[in-house]
């Protein structure tokens, strides 16, 4: 890559973010409307640093909160505004994680699974708690298709990280899981066939 295109990735990220999930989107034939595509690579963009995953407390340091403090933490809110804020983070973190780390997750105690199940019910919240049309249809959208995209983040991810045999293995056990068509695909791309079979045996 020359220093041009180097340059061009740090100083317009979101320009680079959006033509990778359009690309991500067209693999892994998912189609979405474009408020969706562009909430996507603005995740993208907003999560380039850790720390922002998180929330800050009243001194400005980062709360590592379990997803499941966070949403019980949502529903004794009294407002439905500052439900729908948290709703929504819970949402975005759950999507960024389960995407972008979906083979490291696969060896912890709270896997991919449980990602997608708390994302796509905290998104399926925040359209609850929306008046403008146009936004109760994208949050919708997130939750109904939280799984397939996590699968294009996924896609972002293995274009920006690079890979060893360690994360193959990991993505092995992510595809063996969750029957990934993204995981079976960039396996098959690595060499590796699955096969059904091979599942019972780690059952």
């Amino acid at each position: 890559m020359s220093d041009k295109s180097n340059l061009k990735l740090v100083t317009q990220p979101q320009a680079f973010f959006h033509e990778l999930v359009s690309e991500a989107l067209g693999h892994q034939q998912v189609k979405t409307q474009p408020e969706t595509e562009m909430y996507l690579v603005n995740l993208l963009n907003q999560f380039m640093t850790t720390d922002k995953l998180y929330p800050r407390d009243a001194e400005g340091h980062t709360r590592e909160e379990p997803l499941a403090l966070m949403v019980k933490e949502a529903l004794e809110q009294p407002k439905s505004e500052n439900q729908r804020v948290l709703f929504r983070q819970v949402g975005d973190v759950s999507l960024y994680m389960a995407g972008f780390f979906q083979e490291s997750l696969s060896r912890k105690l709270v896997d991919v699974d449980y990602y997608i199940d708390m994302g796509g019910t905290a998104y399926s919240h925040v359209a609850a708690r929306v008046d403008e049309a146009v936004f109760r249809s994208l949050y919708s959208e997130l939750s109904e298709k939280f799984a397939s995209l996590v699968d294009v983040l996924a896609e972002v991810s293995d274009k920006t990280t690079p890979k060893n045999e360690k994360d193959l293995l990991r993505l092995y056990e992510v595809w063996v899981r969750t029957k990934s068509e993204r995981a079976a695909k960039a396996l098959q791309a690595a060499g590796i066939l699955p096969n059904d079979s091979v599942k019972k045996g780690w059952q």
